[in-house]
Formats: structure tokens, sequence, C-alpha cells
């Protein structure tokens, strides 16, 4: 049946029709677009539905290049330390959280941000977990990933002692003096920790899954690009659970799954590719880490952060490890998509990317948040992908000026350059270590400052038109994917996924004005699968 949208006010992000009344939706493509009236003189027939738009803006349906849809489903599961304003309101949370659980009973959760502790207090040191926690083993992970607290309890589980043996890349952070574990854990370290907490049941994974992405689609995602293997089980039961979700229970949010490296033989044993699948849930690129983030200044740097003269940072895994990852992923005809947010971490990995051929996907550059004028040239190529994060920024400014110093922050989140010197560049939040909402992302790109700041932007030379932030969640979310005559623009032929708006953006004299736009419709493949106040 056809479906013909009409009444709208349609940026199509098309160059040959940029604007459009009406859309025709058949078996789930754009067939036709134009004028209302044309299009129910042309189109309208038995059987067709008519859906009044009455004057909304539409897009191309919005997509999030990168995020982690299993860790926003693990917030309806654990304890969800969000937005907490001071390590006292985080302690309480704790001790809240100890009530519902039973002696032994392992206490999870993750987002707390020490930078947004307005008493400008420290992380809980271990005694203080101690205390909020003494008869459960706790893990707590920072909004980055990068970093978690524990108290002596975990440490109990894991059999702590000073001379054991550490995975690469990886630290329990001593006490000076002690040399005892402060609580606090860095990086793969984790992974001691995380291996003796018990696994949730398939169920109840799946439950909270199925929320995350009721959760994206109010959002007005169409698409995301999800990294979720480590979290849901590995990649069979990853794969399983989310060809349930979204092909035999058709929620309707498209999803293209990275892969992280520890998986490669399992993709060949289960005969997966890039671009295994189909439209709706693909296989999508390797996964990989070569440095960590600025909150814990482990982010690796060319030069020493300018607030610690001493360190440069963390690579994740040595030259040698990463380019044995690179080459079994080629030998699997795979891209890479490489988490590398300081300088170095990004030349690190240039260099052995330029040492093999090009996949037939595109290699990822994820967040590359300080550049040099040297590596820009390097990303400029069509077989790679700058996927930024603009919402970093807002959560980043101001105390990240003290980490790079006046020189360096000049060229990091630098996305209009990007932009300019031809880079391909895709928008993601990396969600939940920043919201979901890529309307925030949006707003952050344009303006280069957090809601509620009331100033020019930081590096106002680097803000986006509005039209090119929304380019960056629409269109250019093909191109990881190699999908780009396949969505990302309102065109003949192509998906017919649409987001409409309360408002219209692209009218907007503030851009502020976009804190208060609410998602009216998130349409997939011609389908309404949300629509604000009801769902379907």
């Amino acid at each position: 049946m056809k479906k013909i949208y009409t009444n709208g006010n349609f940026y199509t992000f098309d160059s040959i029709k940029a604007n459009v009344q009406a859309v025709v939706v058949d078996n789930g493509r754009f067939i036709d677009m134009g004028t209302t009236e044309d299009m129910l003189l042309h189109w309208k027939e038995n059987g067709s539905e008519v859906i009044n738009l009455e004057g909304k803006a539409v897009t191309p349906g919005l997509i999030d290049s990168h995020l982690h849809l299993s860790q926003i489903a693990s917030k309806f599961l654990n304890l969800d330390l969000t937005g907490m304003a001071s390590k006292q309101e985080m302690l309480d949370q704790i001790v809240t959280r100890t009530t519902k659980l039973k002696p032994g009973e392992w206490l999870v959760g993750s987002g707390w941000d020490e930078n947004l502790f307005s008493d400008g207090s420290p992380i809980p040191a271990i005694h203080e977990l101690n205390q909020a926690a003494p008869h459960n083993p706790l893990f707590l992970s920072r909004i980055c990933g990068h970093a978690s607290v524990v108290n002596t309890k975990a440490l109990e589980v894991i059999n702590y002692h000073p001379d054991m043996s550490l995975p690469e890349g990886g630290a329990i952070v001593l006490d000076e003096n002690t040399k005892k574990p402060t609580g606090l854990v860095l990086e793969s370290a984790s992974e001691l920790f995380k291996q003796h907490i018990p696994a949730k049941s398939y169920e109840e994974l799946k439950g909270a899954m199925r929320q995350a992405i009721q959760f994206a689609l109010e959002k007005g995602l169409t698409s995301v690009h999800s990294n979720d293997p480590l979290y849901l089980g590995g990649l069979e039961q990853t794969y399983r659970m989310y060809d349930e979700l979204l092909n035999q229970e058709e929620l309707g949010l498209r999803a293209n799954l990275l892969i992280n490296h520890d998986f490669l033989d399992d993709l060949r044993d289960m005969g997966m590719y890039v671009g295994y699948g189909n439209h709706t849930l693909q296989i999508g690129a390797v996964k990989l880490f070569a440095d960590g983030a600025f909150g814990r200044r482990t982010a690796l740097l060319s030069e020493s952060y300018e607030d610690d003269p001493e360190n440069y940072g963390e690579a994740m895994y040595s030259q040698e490890a990463i380019f044995d990852i690179v080459k079994r992923s080629r030998e699997l005809s795979m891209p890479v998509a490489v988490h590398t947010i300081g300088d170095q971490a990004l030349e690190n990995v240039l260099d052995i990317l330029d040492q093999f051929p090009a996949a037939s996907y595109r290699d990822r550059l994820i967040h590359t948040q300080v550049l040099r004028e040297d590596l820009i040239k390097r990303l400029a190529r069509p077989s790679r992908i700058a996927d930024i994060q603009p919402r970093f920024l807002a959560a980043d400014f101001p105390w990240v000026k003290d980490r790079l110093g006046k020189k360096r922050i000049e060229l990091a989140y630098a996305w209009k350059t990007l932009q300019s010197a031809g880079v391909i560049c895709a928008g993601g939040s990396d969600a939940p270590v920043e919201p979901v909402d890529p309307l925030l992302g949006i707003h952050a790109a344009v303006t280069r400052k957090a809601p509620g700041e009331n100033h020019d932007g930081w590096n106002p030379k680097e803000k986006l038109t509005m039209h090119e932030a929304f380019r960056l969640f629409t269109e250019m979310g093909a191109y990881p994917t190699n999908e780009e005559t396949v969505k990302g623009t309102i065109s003949r032929g192509k998906l017919a996924d649409m987001t409409v708006y309360s408002k219209d953006p692209f009218t907007f004299a503030d851009a502020d004005e976009l804190l208060n736009t609410d998602i009216e419709m998130t349409i997939i493949g011609g389908d309404v699968k949300y629509q604000k106040n009801t769902t379907s």
C-alpha cells in the first residue's frame, strides 16, 4: 500500500530537489516527491494512506554513527549515576542501591563524572566506597568507559595482590604513600572485575535492549552504528538478539554492528563479513582502541599534557599488536573502526593503515579530537571516515583547555577544518558517554557551547551551519556503511526513513531553540515507528 506524506516542509538533502511538500512511499522506499497537489493527483488511489504533516519540518532519518546500545540498555538494569552533581550524591545512590541487594551480590553501575561535581570534590576513595557498600562487591564505570571505581570486596573477588598480572594498557591505581589500591581502575584492568560479575539472562538483556531501541526511536533515530558484543555475550548472541528484535519483532530501528576485534575468529567461523545481513541489520567494521580519554589523561598525545608535563597518555596496544589486528581484519576483507582521541594515537593508526590496501568499506577513525595539519591531510582520503562526536565539546570544555593548552586547542574538535579539508565526517554521540539525543550533538556543532552557557562558543571559527550539522547526522551517516546510495537523503529509490520535528530548525534565529524542539515522528521504511504521545 502506498503512503503519501503531505503538507510537510521536507528538507531532502538532495541537491536536485532541496525542498518539497510531499513524498510518496511504496514498498519502504521513496518513489516520488513534489507538491502536495501533484503527489495527490498522480498517486492517490483506492487503498493509499495519506498522512497530513500539517506543515511540520522533516529531514532524512537521523543516524548515529557511533554509540553503544547495549550500554544504554544497561542503564535500565543497573545503577545509573549519570548527572550526579557531587560525590555525596553518588555515595547516597550507592547506599540506596545496596538496600535492594543481598550480601555478596554485585553492585554494578555507570555514568559518574567527577567533572560534574559542583562542590569540586574528588571521586570517592576506596574507604568511602567500602562504607557505602560494606557487604557487596562494587564496580562503577565512569561515563567515558575508560575508568571505574571498585571497593575492597571487589578486589577480594579477583584475589588482588600487588604482583598480579594486569591486562595490557590497564592499571589498578595505587596510593603513592601506602602503595595500596585507591579504588580507581583504568582501561583494560576493568576486565579483571567484569569476568566475575554474573551475566544477566538472555531475556533480561533482550528486554533492556528493547527499551533502549524504543528510547533511540523517541529521539528521532532511524539508524545506529552500535558496538555491543562485549556486553551482550559475544558475537553470536548479539546478532541473534538484534535479529529477533529488529527483523522478527520489526521494532523499526536499523542497526550496523561494530564487532570488537576479540571476535575476529567468530566472524570467520560464522561466515559473516562486512555488509552481512540486510538493510535492517548489518555487520560493520572491526572495533579496537588505540588510546584512552582526556578525563583521566589517557588519550595519547605527541606532546605531554599541559597540566601534567610528564604524561603523554597511554597506548592501549603496541604498534605490533594493532598491526596484527588490522592484518587479521584485512584477511577477512574487513575495515576497522579505531578509537583515536589523541593525535599520537591517530598518527600511530594511520601509520599502520598506510601499509595495507583499502578495504571495500571505509575505515573509521573514531573521535579524532586532537589533530595536526599533517594528520588532517592523511585523513582526507575516500577510504577513511572521521567519526566525530560534537557533543563531546559541551562536556569537555572548559576543563579540556587545561589538558591541551592554548596551541593544541586550536585544532581540537575542529569539525569545520576537517570538512574544509575534504575529510569525510559522520556524526555520532558515543552514548551513553554523551546523551543519545542527536539534537544535542547538532546543537553543540552549531553553537560550540553547552546548553545554558552564554558566550560565542569555544573556538567559534569551527562552528558548523545548521545544514552542515544536520548533514553529519543524516546524509553522512550512511557513508561509513557504504549506504550513501541507499539512505541518508530523501531521494527517489532510497529507503523512506524520515524524522519529523515540532519546530523548523532551519528557520531558527537562535540555535538554542533546538533545545526546545521535540521529535514528532520517527518514520522508518515509510512506517511511523514512533509518534509523540503514542507509539506504533
